[in-house]
């Protein structure tokens, strides 16, 4: 896909501060001693004249305010106040520091494919980066804090940085960058960048301007942005699974959500690019690959002209969308039935995933192929008809339970998860008494349970209260986690005296001398680290090494994890004979 040229008067920048780094650092404006730091400054002097002379402030914040959709006849050219030199890392060392979702892994893996390119070098040393970018969540305001608390600790780090160094540069990338934009560069004078969700292709011009002792930023949400083409570079080399973006942003507009407003408008990516990289992530010998989107199972890819006509897939029974009926386009039954038959040996996972977007097609292809894991995240946030019709979510309790049979009786043994938020506006005693049975009645495998946070931009911010005191926010969410803990460990318990498949990702955290890994279902694994069977070369004995999948006979289960001793290292195709 072809990219416009985003330097000229309407740059697809949405905003760029120009503002001495030494203005706001206090620093004295005295050049370093060593000769290259010299030159440099001669450099970035004669680049500080020519960015004096681009477009201002001002006129990005006014074109700043919608998404702009690009033109797909031009393509990228550097800005005209850089040079392909300025733009390039000079092997400066990047640290990167990931907060939040697994869409915010992928991004961190994103930027970095995109740096990396560009000549930059990546460290795990806080202490020799010369640029250090936080990946940020905006999800809740405790989110938020945890990023504001970070920056008083990164303060101290960049103003004890020697002299005879790069000046330091930190930068804020994603929603927290998206959501708030100027307050951070006016809250944190040493913020050097900022940079949105659909803004990662612009980093090295934002460093480059960075590294002239500005500010700079980009904050512009995208129509069509969806880095297709950018194939993410794994931050552990080590790791048995990825994660795959196959769509970014979410049109669902629940009442309490900043997604929409933090990354933009839902588009997916084209079938043949994802199906490109989980290609490749084969090759490299990964086991698992879970698709990652806002809204996973709304997927559509409109790319392919021919199939714009096509019928659009119905929503499960009972529920209804906040947006018009989209038509036509690749759903995402057909990508999962692509993904799946990459490699057989590959499990294949998706979330999040919204309840109102699982017709019996996907239902169906869960239950036949092998790889595709047997759980599914149903996100059902409470228990209450007149809370969820207060967040929009589109369905009533009565629907929601509906469909949990219908997903146990077309997927038998499948493994369920959820989100709950306790304390939303409005609600009651006996709204929170509902979330609470809900638990008891479904009794979810796993769970991820918290206190409300209002969001500004958010429907609930405009028009509803949050009324909840914090402590019956916090005393009913203990009351949902202990409820949720004690369903669980009925629910795994069902697994003891089983044999499950799991696939081994290292070595136990709390004991050096047991591996885990996750079964079909997502469930953490521990087993000791013993030689075993290798059934696939009969009479070898071997130990388990990260990758590998292995049976466990489970001997014990909590409500996050279960315990078992090996049995034999394995395939996943042949695992079926033994489970």
């Amino acid at each position: 896909m072809q990219r416009c040229q985003r330097w000229g008067p309407l740059a697809s920048v949405s905003w760029v501060l120009l503002r001495t780094c030494r203005a706001h650092s206090g620093l004295p404006s005295t050049a370093c001693s060593s000769p290259e730091r010299q030159q440099e400054d001669g450099v970035w002097k004669d680049f500080s004249s020519r960015l004096a002379t681009g477009p201002t402030f001002q006129h990005f914040l006014r074109n700043a305010s919608v998404p702009q959709e690009k033109p797909s006849s031009e393509v990228d050219d550097p800005p005209p106040y850089l040079t392909v030199d300025e733009l390039s890392g000079r092997q400066r060392k990047v640290y990167l520091e990931t907060y939040g979702c697994q869409m915010n892994v992928n991004d961190t893996e994103i930027a970095w494919s995109i740096l990396q390119k560009s000549g930059y070098l990546r460290t795990s040393n806080l202490q020799e980066a010369d640029v250090i970018l936080l990946v940020t969540c905006s999800i809740r305001e405790k989110a938020e804090q945890t990023i504001w608390n970070r920056l008083q600790q990164l303060k101290v780090l960049k103003s004890k940085r020697l002299r005879s160094r790069v000046p330091l540069k930190i930068g804020i990338l994603g929603c927290m960058a998206e959501r708030l934009k100027e307050e951070i560069l006016n809250r944190e004078k040493m913020v050097d960048i900022l940079a949105g969700p659909d803004a990662y292709r612009d980093l090295p011009r934002l460093l480059a301007v960075a590294k002239s002792g500005q500010q700079a930023a980009n904050v512009l949400l995208s129509l069509d942005e969806t880095y297709a083409d950018v194939m993410p570079v794994q931050m552990s080399p080590s790791a048995t699974s990825a994660f795959v973006s196959i769509m970014r942003g979410c049109d669902n507009m629940c009442s309490y959500c900043i997604v929409p407003f933090t990354r933009g408008r839902e588009r997916s990516r084209p079938v043949a690019s994802i199906l490109e990289e989980v290609r490749k992530l084969s090759e490299q010998g990964l086991k698992e690959v879970t698709l990652l989107g806002q809204n996973v199972n709304s997927f559509r890819d409109t790319s392919e002209v021919q199939f714009n006509n096509a019928v659009s897939t119905n929503l499960s029974r009972g529920f209804s969308s906040n947006y018009k009926t989209k038509q036509g386009g690749l759903r995402f039954a057909h990508l999962l039935d692509q993904v799946s038959r990459i490699d057989p040996e590959m499990r294949i996972r998706f979330t999040s995933p919204h309840p109102k977007d699982f017709p019996d097609e996907v239902l169906q292809l869960i239950h036949e192929r092998d790889n595709i894991c047997k759980q599914i995240h149903l996100p059902a946030q409470s228990g209450s008809s007149r809370v969820l019709e207060a967040m929009r979510r589109g369905y009533s309790r009565e629907a929601y339970v509906e469909l949990v049979h219908h997903i146990r009786e077309s997927i038998p043994g499948v493994s369920l998860s959820s989100d709950f938020i306790a304390g939303f506006c409005g609600e009651t005693e006996e709204d929170h008494f509902q979330t609470v049975s809900l638990l008891q009645e479904v009794q979810y495998n796993m769970g991820f349970l918290f206190a409300y946070s209002m969001r500004q931009k958010t429907r609930a911010y405009h028009r509803l209260k949050d009324d909840i005191p914090e402590e019956v926010k916090l005393r009913r969410l203990e009351e949902l986690i202990t409820v949720f803990r004690e369903e669980a460990t009925k629910a795994n318990k069902a697994f003891v005296g089983c044999t499950q498949l799991v696939l081994v990702e290292g070595l136990s955290k709390r004991s050096a001398t047991d591996l885990c890994g996750r079964n079909d279902g997502n469930l953490k694994v521990i087993f000791p680290d013993a030689e075993m069977e290798d059934v696939t070369n009969s009479g070898l004995r071997v130990r388990a090494q990260p990758g590998d999948y292995v049976l466990v006979k489970i001997t014990s289960a909590s409500s996050q994890t279960l315990k078992g001793h090996v049995l034999c290292r394995t395939t996943l195709k042949d695992s079926s004979t033994y489970c």
